[in-house]
C-alpha cells in the first residue's frame, strides 16, 4: 500500500481525500479563517476562486492504534478563544469523517499556526 492512502475499517481511503473532508469541516466553524497557516499560494487561490485549497502538510492523518488520526493546521480570527475553537474544529472534523466515510476518529490536534486581525 502506497504512503498516501490509508486503510481505516478495510476501506483504502486516500490522504488527499482525508484532508479535503478535514478542510470542509473545519473551515464551516466560525472564527476559522482556513485551513493552513500562512500559505501564500493557497491565500491567492482562495482570493481569486471561490475554492478553497489546503496547502501541502496543512493536514495530517495516519492510522494508530485506536483509529484514524488527524492533525489539522488552521489560520483563525482573532477574538475567539483557541480552546472553544479548537474544540469546536475537532467536534466538526470528528462528524465530517464520521458522515463522509463511516468510521469514527480516535484524535483530531488541532494546531493554531497563524492569527488573522479583522481590519477596521
Amino acid at each position: 500500500m502506497e504512503d498516501s492512502e490509508l486503510l481505516v475499517s478495510g476501506i483504502g481511503i486516500s490522504k488527499s481525500v482525508v484532508a479535503q473532508i478535514v478542510s470542509a469541516s473545519a473551515e464551516k466553524v466560525e472564527g476559522i479563517v482556513r485551513v493552513g497557516g500562512n500559505d501564500i499560494a493557497s491565500n491567492l487561490i482562495s482570493v481569486f476562486t471561490a475554492k478553497s485549497v489546503a496547502p501541502d502538510g496543512a493536514v495530517e492523518s495516519c492510522v494508530g492504534d485506536d483509529g484514524l488520526e488527524v492533525t489539522v493546521h488552521l489560520a483563525v480570527f482573532y477574538g475567539y478563544p483557541f480552546t472553544k475553537l479548537a474544540d469546536d474544529v475537532r467536534e466538526a472534523v470528528a462528524r465530517g469523517i464520521r458522515e463522509t466515510v463511516g468510521v469514527e476518529v480516535a484524535a483530531v490536534n488541532v494546531c493554531i499556526d497563524s492569527l488573522v486581525f479583522p481590519k477596521e
